[in-house]
C-alpha cells in the first residue's frame, strides 16, 4: 500500500519511520517532507494547505492511506476534503479537530461534561479581560483562543507580565485571528503529563505516557517553544495516575465529542497536569500526534502502525492489538539559535552519522540541503535526538552523548531533558 504523509517536521520524520517498518508499507510519499524525511519517503513539493492538490496527487498516485501530521490543515478541514473524495485518511474532520482549534471549546465542552480541568473565563473584548484578569492573583495563565503554533500560552508570574501577554494577543494581534477571544484560567502546580491516545468514536486506545519540556531554556525557564524534548515512560508518576486520567478525563472527552455530534477519529493528545494532591486536570487537547512527544512514543511501539490507522480509519481500532516495549526513550531537540524568536537558516550541520553510529535515532526537524550537498538547518527546532535504553538514565545518556556529537553555529539545547525522571 502506498501512503501520503502530509507534513515537514520531526513528527512527520517518526511516523514515516515507523510506518516504513510495515510489510505493508510500500511508497510513502512526504508533502512537502524535509531533507531527513527525503532519506526515507518520497518528497512531494505541494504546501499542507495546497489540499486540492494533495488530494489530486493522492488520486493520481492511488495512494491507499493519507495521514496529516500539522494541526493548522487538520482544524481547516483537510481530512474533509479527502473523505469527499473517498481517499482513506487517518485524521479527525474539521469539526472534530475543532477541540484543538478553539481554546474556548475545549473549555466549554469540558466544563459542559464534568470533566477535570482548571477555572477559566473567556472574553472577546480586551478592556473586559483587562479588568478581571487585574482582579486575579498571579500567577496565572492567559491562552489566545485559536492555533499559535504552540506558542500562544502564557504563564505569567507577574500582572506586568500577564497584561502584556494579553494586549500582544488581543490589542498587537502577534497570533491574527487566533487572539479574536482569550481563556484567561488559573495556574495549576504540579508535574505536566502527555497521553496521545488512538481513537475512533468512543473508541480510546491510549499510548505510552510521555513528558515535554516547553520552556527554551533549563530549569523550565524563558519563552514557551514547541518542545524542547521529552522522555516516556515517567517512572516517577504512579500507573494508578496515568489510568485515572485515562477514566476521566480522555475516554469521557472522547464520548462528549460523539455526544456533541463531532465524533473524533485520529490521535487525541491530552495535555495533563498533575497536582500536588495527585489528582491530574486537563491543560488541552491537540488534534494530531504531539511534536516532539511523537520522536519518543513511536520508537517504543512494537505493534505495526500503519495497521492501527487503518483499523481506526475502517472502524475497527477496538480488535486491533497494540504492543508497547519496556525501553525507556529520551529525545533531545537541537534548535537555532534565537529560537523561538528570530534566528539565521542555512549553517551547515556536521556530525549527524557520527550521532546513528552511536546508536541514536536522529529525526530531522528543520535540515535541507544547499547546493554543495551539505546538511543545512532550516528551522527553529533543526533535530530530535532520540536515545533509547533499559531506563530513562540510559537513555538520557545515549542521546546526550550523541547530541553532543551534532554542531551547527548557535546550536541550542536544553542540557536537562527528562532529569525529573532520574529517582
Amino acid at each position: 500500500m502506498d501512503i501520503l504523509v502530509i507534513g515537514a517536521g520531526g513528527r512527520e520524520h517518526a511516523i514515516c519511520w515507523s510506518l516504513a517498518k510495515s510489510p505493508k508499507a510500500d511508497k510513502i510519499y512526504c508533502a512537502p517532507g524535509n531533507a531527513g524525511i527525503g532519506q526515507i519517503a518520497e518528497l512531494v513539493p505541494i504546501q499542507v494547505n495546497e489540499f486540492d492538490k494533495l488530494a489530486a496527487f493522492a488520486e493520481e498516485k492511488r495512494v491507499g492511506l493519507v495521514v496529516v501530521g500539522p494541526d493548522d490543515p487538520l482544524a481547516d478541514g483537510i481530512v474533509d476534503v479527502f473523505e469527499a473524495k473517498n481517499i482513506p485518511v487517518f485524521g479527525p474532520r474539521k469539526n472534530a479537530a475543532h477541540i484543538e482549534g478553539s481554546k474556548t471549546f475545549m473549555k466549554d465542552l469540558l466544563k459542559k461534561y464534568n470533566i477535570p480541568t482548571a477555572a477559566y473565563e473567556k472574553f472577546d473584548k480586551y478592556e473586559q479581560a483587562l479588568k478581571y484578569l487585574q482582579s486575579r492573583p498571579v500567577p496565572i495563565v492567559i491562552k489566545a483562543d485559536g492555533l499559535a503554533a504552540g506558542k500562544g500560552v502564557t504563564v505569567a508570574f507577574t500582572r506586568e507580565e500577564a497584561e502584556t501577554a494579553l494586549k500582544n494577543i488581543m490589542v498587537d494581534k502577534v497570533f491574527g485571528e487566533s487572539g479574536s477571544q482569550v481563556v484567561i484560567e488559573e495556574f495549576l502546580e504540579g508535574q505536566e503529563m502527555s497521553i496521545l491516545s488512538f481513537v475512533d468514536g468512543e473508541t480510546v486506545r491510549p499510548m505510552v505516557a510521555a513528558q515535554d519540556h516547553k520552556q527554551v531554556y533549563d530549569g523550565d525557564k524563558g519563552p514557551n517553544t514547541g518542545g524542547m524534548g521529552t522522555y516516556s515512560p515517567l517512572p516517577h508518576i504512579a500507573d494508578s495516575i496515568i489510568e485515572e486520567a485515562i477514566e476521566t478525563i480522555i475516554k469521557p472527552t472522547a464520548k462528549a465529542m460523539v455526544a456533541e455530534g463531532r465524533p473524533f477519529r485520529g490521535v487525541l493528545f491530552a495535555g495533563l497536569m498533575i497536582t500536588p494532591d495527585g489528582k491530574p486536570k486537563t491543560i488541552e487537547f491537540n488534534a494530531r500526534f504531539g511534536d516532539p512527544e511523537t520522536q519518543v512514543v513511536l520508537p517504543r511501539l512494537k505493534s505495526d502502525l500503519l495497521e492501527i490507522f487503518l483499523a481506526a480509519v475502517n472502524g475497527t481500532l477496538d480488535q486491533v492489538d497494540i504492543e508497547w516495549s519496556e525501553e525507556a526513550a529520551v529525545c533531545v531537540v537541537l534548535a537555532s539559535g534565537g529560537y523561538p524568536a528570530s534566528y539565521p537558516k542555512g549553517l551547515p550541520i556536521r556530525g549527524l552519522e557520527e550521532a546513528q553510529a552511536a546508536g541514536a535515532l536522529v529525526f530531522h526537524a528543520g535540515t535541507s540541503k544547499n547546493e554543495a550537498g551539505e546538511w543545512v538547518t532550516n528551522g527553529g527546532r533543526v533535530l530530535g535526538v532520540v536515545g533509547l535504553g533499559q531506563s530513562i538514565a540510559e537513555a538520557r545518556d545515549k542521546a546526550y552523548e550523541a547530541a553532543n556529537l551534532i554542531t551547527f553555529e548557535g546550536k541550542h539545547q536544553r542540557s536537562d531533558i527528562a532529569a525529573k525522571a532520574l529517582v
